[in-house]
């Protein structure tokens, strides 16, 4: 247990599986959306963001928005917890996983084996094999953030209020314990294969409950629409997390967008980046 190393599962599909060319691509993306990027809030009180996981040539254009804001940041964070829906169905309804090191074209990050070990969910390597949508946020972050940092992986398959509480408060519980300072990121896609109108209408009725500060809203509009927000629960879990740092936490959309502004279709996938934080 946690000697091992997690391999890059779409590495060469999401992104580049090439060093350079995955670079290339970044600060490519980057340079398109540098004048649009909001960097006053990089020195906030940031408690998560809200982050697409699609492949980068459709989401990173949202996603450079935080992680660029992230690398103006003064203060550092030690941890980074992704919570990332599970796609494949496979591992317990909370997986951790027990890898020492993730390892992506840029080299390897380590994981934080103590907070993990304190966290205290079940351990499901196989939750994590084949998934994407926490790796893909680990180059990002190693391009943008210059210092060293950990993260945390956890995959969720039953995307509850009740689980999103309770991992919230565990995470919370065990940050204190630890004294460490932590960024979440919720990994989430939004509506897939709408056309953009409807998307953005649907999409919109998650975004209100979420500027209300409304966990139980966000799932009951997601439920009664069926709206194909795939990672809600770690959204749900980053709002009650946000709200035991500071009751008046605020949210803000930093970049919105879809796949048929890159290839041109009537059925899109919405991609939306959102800050949490304190002032």
């Amino acid at each position: 247990m946690g000697t091992s190393v997690r391999e890059p599962a779409v590495a060469g599909r999401f992104y580049p599986g090439n060093k350079t060319e995955l670079k290339k691509l970044i600060e490519k993306i980057h340079k398109l959306e540098k004048k649009k990027i909001d960097l006053s809030f990089a020195d906030k009180n940031i408690f998560g963001a809200v982050v697409p996981h699609a492949g980068y040539m459709f989401s990173a254009y949202q996603a450079v928005h935080f992680f660029n804001m992230l690398s103006k940041r003064k203060e550092c964070f030690d941890t980074f917890i992704i919570i990332n829906p599970n796609h494949t169905g496979y591992g317990e309804a909370i997986a951790l996983e027990s890898h020492k090191y993730w390892q992506t074209p840029f080299g390897f990050v380590e994981t934080d084996r103590e907070f993990t070990d304190k966290l205290g969910f079940p351990v499901s390597d196989i939750a994590h094999q084949n998934e994407h949508s926490g790796e893909v946020m680990l180059p990002l972050l190693q391009h943008f953030v210059s210092y060293d940092f950990k993260i945390v992986p956890i995959t969720l398959s039953n995307q509850t209020v009740g689980n999103a509480k309770l991992l919230a408060n565990k995470i919370n519980e065990v940050k204190q314990v630890l004294n460490r300072e932590i960024c979440i990121i919720a990994s989430s896609d939004f509506s897939h294969f709408l056309s953009p109108d409807k998307g953005m209408q649907l999409d919109q009725l998650v975004l209100d409950q979420i500027e209300n500060k409304d966990i139980q809203g966000v799932y009951n509009v997601v439920s009664e629409n069926k709206i194909s927000v795939c990672g809600f629960g770690p959204i749900i879990s980053l709002m009650e997390y946000s709200k035991l740092q500071n009751t008046n936490y605020k949210s803000k959309i930093m970049a919105r967008g879809h796949s048929g502004e890159i290839i041109p279709s009537n059925e899109v996938v919405d991609y939306i980046s959102i800050l949490f934080y304190g002032e």
